[in-house]
């Protein structure tokens, strides 16, 4: 990395620090970001289903205007910027199709990955349609595929990001728990499992930070800035059934976008603004 650009980038770190204490996010925009390249990887929740306002560009990817990545872009005009996440994207998918942008001046990479390959979309319709002991099963299978095969895949796509962009603070998104027990849900799915769904992401998120930290990357857990706004809060940022659109089901909407991701981001020490920069050391709670 250049000096010039070197300066910059710890500038634009400390102001990260400064954000942290008084707790803004990510509409405030700071100007020695500009000097970094940023690049956006990842599955539906970077890409920014739910949020509407879809990119007609960015075809079934369904890279939303109002995605995290893009409320970043837009707040810190970064030298370069580059959205490559998509819907439905696997772990052999970012390898495969997302990585080109990346390179040595590459300073900062997002991702969210992980969930495609753990079956998420079957679950939530096994459980969704078919009975609670068949979606505990189904439930059951995804974790044993999280403890077993997941690992590997997830070491492949950060190894081939590391040695694409080397010098790149890359962090990794965590998913939030779908649902607040004892809420206000009235009918659907049972406490039951709406319990087992929420224990599953806790351990996909925990399986993942795990392979963060041991490649050098930050995880951010964004389970705290959604907790409040599950399905069944009341004031929820997630998606429930959406029967007119079922590919927005379960995913974060516009408001989850910009307030259940920036926030997070900047709890930790420096870093760009509105984004974490300690490497996660060990997993976090289930």
């Amino acid at each position: 990395m250049k000096m010039s650009r070197l300066v910059a980038f710890s500038s634009s770190l400390l102001l990260g620090a400064a954000l942290a204490l008084t707790g803004a996010g990510i509409a405030n925009a700071d100007s020695s970001a500009q000097a970094v390249d940023y690049v956006a990887l990842g599955d539906s929740y970077s890409s920014g289903v739910g949020a509407g306002s879809y990119e007609s560009s960015s075809g079934d990817c369904k890279r939303s205007t109002r995605a995290f990545p893009r409320l970043w872009a837009n707040a810190n005009s970064p030298a370069s910027f580059a959205f490559t996440a998509c819907s439905g994207a696997r772990t052999n998918d970012v390898t495969s199709g997302q990585l080109g942008p990346l390179n040595a001046s590459t300073d900062l990479v997002s991702i969210s990955i992980g969930g495609n390959d753990a079956g998420f979309a079957d679950v939530m319709t096994t459980c969704v349609l078919q009975s609670e002991a068949t979606c505990l099963n189904r439930i059951a299978t995804a974790r044993a595929y999280v403890d077993s095969t997941l690992p590997g895949r997830l070491d492949s796509v950060y190894s081939a990001i590391k040695a694409k962009a080397p010098s790149a603070r890359v962090v990794v998104l965590g998913y939030p728990r779908f649902y607040q027990l004892g809420g206000n849900c009235v009918a659907g799915l049972s406490e039951r499992e709406r319990a087992a769904i929420n224990g599953a992401s806790d351990h996909l998120n925990t399986a993942t930070a795990k392979r963060a930290a041991d490649h050098g990357f930050t995880f951010g857990d964004v389970r705290t800035t959604f907790t409040g706004h599950e399905i069944c809060s009341g004031n929820s940022w997630l998606h429930s059934v959406n029967w007119l659109n079922i590919g927005e089901s379960y995913h974060p909407t516009a408001a989850g976008q910009s307030g259940g991701y920036p926030p997070r981001s900047t709890r930790s020490s420096p870093a760009p603004s509105g984004w974490s920069s300690a490497p996660a050391t060990t997993p976090p709670p289930s």
